[in-house]
């Protein structure tokens, strides 16, 4: 997920802008990004903004480069093999400079008028600015506006921002008012999409847990095709900022690997920071857990924690601008991405350029990151030690074990269960000192194979582990 106005901006006076990211490209193939999500470039008021307010929602903002520069980002993209996922606004449009404001002059109580509620159904947390839903004509000029992304300007994806606004009166807090005509809405842009491209993902940003979100429409569902997961980003981040490690719970981190939407892994999008959990109060995962020090090898290593996570678990993952050197500074539309820091932790980029090689399948051996199948295999709450196995159900199984220390003490000659054809071999350790100078002294070579049940298994595999490691092992 990237930000246009700050992802490469190059003065601290000027947005950044779709040329800016084009220069950046080759940098995040190489780092093994297949798909960019960005932060909405439909034209806002003024030339900075995250851009959740948007006031004409078919044109591209211009102090971004106008819709030549949005059209040549996505074929410069394409042509890296990277997939282009707009973010859209449909549960309210501005608060400012709306275009479609009073539209042909009629309005009552001094709302909106055609395009919108006229009534309490207007409310918003961003103002008084829902669009009608109600209306035949407002479905089918919002419908019209997702399917311009995609056939305008060949996106492959959209990721519509805050659904619960659209279906929910108070966005689903409490005992609230279901919008059955937001509702249909989303089901009917999910059905024409699907029909007419069924390539394309749409994603909801709904956070609300519900299955409703991406199950098809034929069983009364939105029809989604996945949805970002509350269920994985709040327990997940909780665990790592734990202060002392005796409070770590490793059931939130089981609970948070196991869980799906509509039995389908892949309908949910995992990660540990978006525009949204790295700003409004909250920073960075390395400056949550050591706030004024996130470079501390205590911060590194745990923040890494998280990233594996992500690129381990079953579901589609996302990281954040900057995530993959460990940048500390909370989101904010004024600062640029400070790439200083990548100069400074080139070693933390290249492990997550090994990690998400793994993930994606140009490391060989590894299809099983890639499946639906995930089985805890060792979970230990005094230890702190949690292993599992990704698999697939197919013929071509390849299956990974991760291994994970959420504690400050390393282990040598530690116990995993392990099946007796098991022969796992080390493909990554996040705490290697090639990756950082600040990482462990412990050498951490293969597993030793010992006839002896552990864990329900009748070998046991005998590890090296550091303090606040990650080891991944294919067979």
């Amino acid at each position: 997920e990237l930000h246009v106005g700050t992802f490469n901006r190059k003065k601290p006076d000027q947005v950044g802008t779709f040329e800016d990211v084009i220069e950046k490209l080759p940098y995040l193939k190489k780092l093994g990004i297949n798909c960019i999500e960005l932060l909405p470039v439909a034209e806002f008021a003024g030339g900075i903004s995250w851009g959740y307010n948007p006031a004409h929602p078919f044109a591209i903002e211009q102090d971004y480069g106008g819709p030549d520069g949005f059209a040549k980002l996505v074929k410069e993209a394409h042509k890296q093999g990277i997939a282009v996922i707009m973010d859209v606004v449909y549960n309210h449009f501005g608060p400012s400079d709306i275009a479609l404001w009073q539209f042909d002059g009629w309005s009552e109580n001094d709302k909106g008028g055609i395009y919108f509620y006229n009534d309490y159904r207007s409310e918003t947390p961003w103002g008084d600015t829902r669009p009608d839903y109600g209306r035949t004509e407002v479905r089918k000029y919002i419908a019209d506006n997702a399917i311009f992304w995609i056939e305008q300007y060949r996106c492959d994806g959209l990721r519509m921002d805050a659904t619960s606004y659209i279906r929910f009166e108070g966005g689903g807090l409490g005992i609230d008012t279901e919008i059955n005509e937001g509702n249909i809405l989303m089901r009917d842009i999910n059905m024409q999409i699907q029909s007419k491209y069924p390539h394309v993902l749409t994603i909801a940003e709904d956070l609300k847990g519900d299955d409703k979100v991406t199950d098809d429409a034929d069983y009364g569902g939105l029809g989604y095709g996945s949805q970002w997961d509350m269920n994985f980003v709040h327990p997940v981040r909780e665990v790592l900022t734990m202060i002392n490690d005796s409070d770590r719970d490793l059931q939130q981190i089981v609970n948070a690997l196991t869980y799906s939407y509509s039995g389908d892994a892949f309908r949910r999008i995992v990660y540990t920071e978006s525009h949204d959990e790295v700003a409004n109060g909250k920073a960075r995962v390395p400056e949550e857990i050591q706030p004024g020090d996130a470079e501390s090898p205590f911060a590194k290593k745990r923040a890494i924690l998280g990233i594996v996570l992500t690129l381990t678990a079953p579901g589609i993952p996302m990281l954040f601008q900057g995530q993959e050197f460990i940048e500390d500074e909370y989101f904010q539309d004024t600062e640029a991405l400070d790439w200083g820091k990548l100069d400074k932790l080139k070693g933390i980029k290249k492990l997550s350029t090994d990690l998400i090689a793994l993930r994606t399948g140009k490391a060989e051996r590894t299809n099983g990151l890639r499946g639906q199948q995930i089985e805890i295999v060792h979970f230990n709450q005094d230890t702190k030690i949690l292993a599992y196995v990704r698999s697939t159900d197919g013929d071509d199984n390849e299956p990974v074990l991760v291994v994970l220390n959420f504690g400050n003490k390393p282990f040598e000659e530690y116990g995993i269960g392990v099946a007796q054809d098991a022969e796992w071999k080390l493909r990554f350790n996040s705490t290697w000192k090639g990756y950082d100078e600040d990482f462990s002294e412990l050498a951490v070579e293969g597993m030793e194979k010992v006839e002896e049940p552990t864990d329900e298994k009748p070998f046991t595999g005998q590890i090296t582990i550091p303090a606040y490691a990650a080891l991944i092992y294919t067979k």
